[in-house]
């Protein structure tokens, strides 16, 4: 039962936003989950949910192939859409986890800023300097994360 319980969040995840009835003893899963490639043909996952309780604050990661880059941290991740523009804080270091991690191509950031500001479901254009040029972000995801955000205030 545990395995078919198991399988089952998984592919609903893979499916991205997920907001699953779970037993009395599991936990609900809430996030969006999304692989998109920047203009070099890298691929990152992208991985937006809130940090500890359903109403904790909303983080972004990216994920790269490990192995084919190293992260520097801090490193802000640069977001724009058209004119607008934000500077997302690097919070890898103060993730336990992530820190400890020696695959080095991990980053979170503090995604509260860009949802605080966004009235529309825009396309975003990422950069983080030294790993990723530009990411496009699709108006499908914007309006997951924004779902997310809301569903858990």
């Amino acid at each position: 039962m545990a395995v078919i319980l198991s399988l089952a969040l998984g592919a609903a995840g893979l499916l991205g936003l997920t907001a699953v009835p779970a037993p009395a003893w599991a936990h609900p899963i809430e996030r969006s989950l999304e692989s998109l490639r920047d203009l070099d043909d890298q691929s990152w996952q992208l991985v937006a949910y809130h940090q500890g309780s359903g109403d904790g604050p909303m983080r972004l990661r990216l994920v790269g192939f490990p192995g084919k880059l190293r992260l520097e941290h801090p490193t802000a991740l640069q977001v724009r859409s058209g004119p607008f523009r934000w500077s997302l804080d690097d919070l890898t270091a103060k993730n336990p986890q992530l820190s400890s991690d020696g695959r080095s191509a991990v980053a979170e950031f503090d995604l509260e800023p860009l949802l605080a500001d966004l009235q529309q479901n825009r396309p975003l254009r990422l950069k983080l300097p030294g790993a990723i040029d530009e990411l496009a972000v699709p108006p499908y995801l914007v309006k997951q994360w924004r779902a997310l955000a809301t569903s858990g205030r």
